[in-house]
C-alpha cells in the first residue's frame, strides 16, 4: 500500500506548524526564497509549500483575529513521516504524511485525519487540522487525496519526486506520472489526468492515511507501540472538497473513526435538493456572469465596472445560443438570474458567486472535473481543453526550469495559478462562452462523452455515515462556491432521516474562501468560518474525552465587523450545552 518512505526531523528554527515561519513569516507578502530557484532544496520546497497553503485557507491579515482570537501558530517542534499509497486498481498513487509532536501525548493518543481541501497538495488541511492538533499534542495525518500540486511537464517528461524536487519521468520514482504520446506538449496534473476518477475514492484515500499514521506512531514511538484504530482516538476533519472527504469516510465499514467534523463540505446524495458540483459548477459558468448584472452591492473584487461589458456579452450570447430570453441586456439578466433562482441558488449564494466569476473559478473547475470523472489521459479533454505555461499573448510556451521547479509548492492543484494557464484556442466574440456550453453538455447531453462523464458523477455519490458516528457539519448560509442547499443541508436531513448521530452549524454571513476576507470588502462583509471548525473539535474532543457534550444544532447569528478587528462578539459561537 505504501512505498517512497520517507522521514524528517523539524527542529531548531524548522517546525511542524509554520516551517519556522511564525505568524509574521506566513503574513508575509513574499514567498520564502530559494537559493537557487532553479534547483530549490527539499526543505526549501516544504517551507514555501507551507507558507503557501496557509495562505490560501486562513484570514491571516491584521485584524482577522487569527492568532489572536482563534487558532494557533505556535513552534511545534516534531517529525514528518511521508509515503505515497495507492488505492487498488489505481493508476497513480496519492500523498500521505503525518505529523508527530515532539511533546505527542502518549496516553492520550489523539489523531486527526485531513484531507486537503479543494485540489491542494499535501499540506493543504495544515491551518485546518495542523493548527488545531499539533499544540494539543495530537498527531496529524494528511492525504492530497489523489488530487494535489504533483505537476508534470510534458515537454521535459518531469515531474515531482517524493520530496517535491524534480526528476525525469525516466528514473522513476515521481509522485505522478501520466501516459502521454511522445508528441504531447504542455502541463498534465494528477486530478484531471491520472484517469482514476480520484473523488470516488475520498474515503478510502483518508482511510489510508490513518493507517499510515498507526505505522508513524509505532516507529516514533516503538516503546509504546502498538498504536492501533482500537486504542487510538482518531478524529477526521476537513473543509470543502476535504470536508466531502471526510464525510466518505465517515460510511466506510468498520468502527475505525472516533468522529467527524466535516466544513462547507461538497458533498452529493440521493434526495431533494442535493445537486452535483459539476452540474452547478457548469451551470453557474454560463448564467452567473449574466445574472450579476441584476444585483446591486456586489463585493468588490470583482469590480463590476471594469467586469460589465464582459458579463453584458455573455448575456447576449446566452440569448443567441437560446439559452436565455430577453430583448435587451436587463431583461435578459432577470432572466438568466430567475434561472438560477429555479435551480435553487439563493441571491446570497451568488451575491458571493461573484469571486467565482471575478476569479475564473467556474471554468477552472469545471474543465478540471469533467476530465477527471470521465476518467480522459493526457490529450483527451471532450472539449478539447488543455494547460500549458502561457506567453503574454496567451499562446502555449515551454516552462523554464525555475518555473517547473515551484510548481510542487506554490500550485493550488486546479491551474490557472503558478503560471500554468487553460489552453482554449477558439477565439470569437465570446470564446469563453463557447467551450462551456460543451462542458454543459457533458452533464445535460445524450452523447457518449457525457454518459461517461456523468457515470463518473455518480462513482461519487456519499451513503449514510456509519450508525453511531458522530459527525458535525459546519457551513456557510452565503457560500457561493459549494452552496449549503445543495450540498449539506440534504446531507443531514437525509442522514437524520435515517437516524444517524449528525448536527448542524449554519453559519451567517460566511462565504467560502478564508483567504479572500484580507480583501477589505470580504473582510467587511463576512465572517471566517475555521473558528466554528476549531471550536467544534474542541467540543468533539472534550465529549470523546468525558469532558462535556457534543455540538449542538445552530443557526448561528453573527455579527459582520464592518472593517473593525474581529472579536467574538462577531463570531457569535454557539453556547456549549
Amino acid at each position: 500500500m505504501f512505498s517512497a518512505d520517507r522521514a524528517t526531523m523539524h527542529r531548531d528554527g524548522d517546525d511542524l506548524l509554520t516551517a519556522g515561519l511564525g505568524l509574521a513569516g506566513l503574513r508575509s507578502l513574499a514567498p520564502p526564497p530559494f537559493a537557487d530557484p532553479t534547483a530549490p532544496t527539499a526543505a526549501e520546497l516544504r517551507r514555501r509549500a507551507i507558507w503557501s497553503n496557509w495562505r490560501g485557507i486562513a484570514d491571516l491579515a491584521p485584524g482577522g483575529g487569527y492568532g489572536e482570537l482563534y487558532g494557533s501558530t505556535a513552534t511545534v517542534p516534531g517529525r514528518e513521516f511521508s509515503a505515497f499509497a495507492t488505492v487498488p486498481g489505481a493508476h497513480q498513487p496519492h500523498r500521505v504524511l503525518v505529523q508527530v509532536p515532539d511533546a505527542f501525548d502518549r496516553k492520550r493518543r489523539c489523531l486527526l485525519v485531513a484531507p486537503s481541501s479543494g485540489s491542494r497538495g499535501v499540506y493543504g488541511a495544515i491551518a485546518v487540522a495542523g493548527a488545531w492538533g499539533l499544540p494539543k499534542g495530537c498527531a496529524v495525518a494528511y492525504t492530497d487525496k489523489g488530487t494535489g500540486t504533483d505537476y508534470f511537464d510534458l515537454d521535459t517528461r518531469s515531474g515531482a519526486r517524493a520530496d517535491g524536487t524534480v526528476g525525469a519521468d525516466a528514473a522513476g520514482g515521481l509522485a505522478f506520472a501520466p501516459a502521454a504520446s511522445a508528441g504531447a506538449s504542455g502541463v498534465a496534473f494528477k486530478h484531471a489526468h491520472s484517469q482514476d476518477n480520484p473523488e470516488a475514492d475520498w474515503g478510502t484515500h483518508v482511510h489510508q492515511a490513518a493507517a499510515f499514521a498507526l505505522q508513524a506512531l509505532d516507529r516514533a514511538f516503538p516503546a509504546d507501540a502498538p498504536f492501533t484504530f482500537d486504542n487510538t482516538r482518531i478524529i477526521a476533519v476537513g473543509i470543502s472538497n476535504g470536508g466531502g472527504a471526510v464525510l466518505r469516510a465517515a460510511e466506510q465499514d468498520g468502527d475505525w473513526l472516533d468522529a467527524v467534523v466535516a466544513g462547507e463540505p461538497s458533498v452529493l446524495v440521493d434526495g431533494a435538493g442535493s445537486r452535483a458540483l459539476y452540474d452547478y459548477t457548469t451551470e453557474a459558468a454560463l448564467l452567473m456572469p449574466c445574472a450579476l448584472l441584476t444585483m446591486e452591492n456586489l463585493p468588490q473584487p470583482p469590480l463590476q465596472a471594469q467586469a460589465r461589458a464582459g458579463w453584458i456579452q455573455r448575456c447576449a450570447s446566452l440569448r443567441d445560443a437560446g439559452v436565455i430570453e430577453g430583448a435587451d441586456t436587463d431583461a435578459q439578466a432577470r432572466d438568466a438570474r430567475a434561472r438560477l433562482h429555479a435551480q435553487g441558488w439563493t441571491d446570497e449564494a451568488l451575491r458571493a458567486g461573484a469571486l467565482s466569476v471575478g476569479f475564473d473559478l467556474w471554468r477552472a473547475v469545471a474543465i478540471t472535473y469533467a476530465s477527471a470523472y470521465g476518467r480522459y489521459g493526457v490529450g483527451e479533454h471532450p472539449c478539447g481543453y488543455r494547460w500549458s505555461m502561457l506567453a503574454a499573448d496567451g499562446t502555449p510556451r515551454a516552462a523554464t526550469a525555475a518555473e517547473r521547479a515551484a510548481w510542487w509548492s506554490d500550485a493550488s492543484g486546479i491551474p490557472p495559478g503558478a503560471g500554468v494557464g487553460i489552453v482554449d484556442e477558439i477565439a470569437k466574440v465570446d470564446p469563453a462562452a463557447i467551450r462551456l456550453h460543451c462542458l454543459r453538455d457533458l452533464w445535460r447531453g445524450a452523447s457518449a462523452d457525457a454518459e461517461r462523464v456523468r457515470r463518473g458523477v455518480a462513482e461519487t455519490r456519499a451513503g449514510l455515515p456509519r450508525a453511531g458516528l458522530p459527525v458535525t457539519v459546519i457551513h456557510g448560509v452565503d457560500d457561493g462556491l459549494i452552496p449549503m442547499a445543495f450540498t449539506s443541508a440534504p446531507y443531514v436531513a437525509k442522514a437524520r432521516a435515517a437516524g444517524r448521530d449528525v448536527r448542524f452549524w449554519q453559519v451567517r454571513n460566511a462565504q467560502h474562501f478564508d483567504a479572500f476576507l484580507g480583501l477589505p470588502d470580504y473582510g467587511a462583509r463576512y465572517l471566517p468560518m475555521l473558528p466554528y471548525v476549531y471550536a467544534a473539535l474542541d467540543r468533539t474532543l472534550a465529549a470523546l474525552e468525558g469532558e462535556g457534550a457534543m455540538p449542538v444544532d445552530a443557526v448561528v447569528q453573527t455579527v459582520p465587523r464592518a472593517g473593525k478587528p474581529l472579536t467574538a462578539e462577531h463570531l457569535a459561537m454557539p453556547a456549549a450545552r
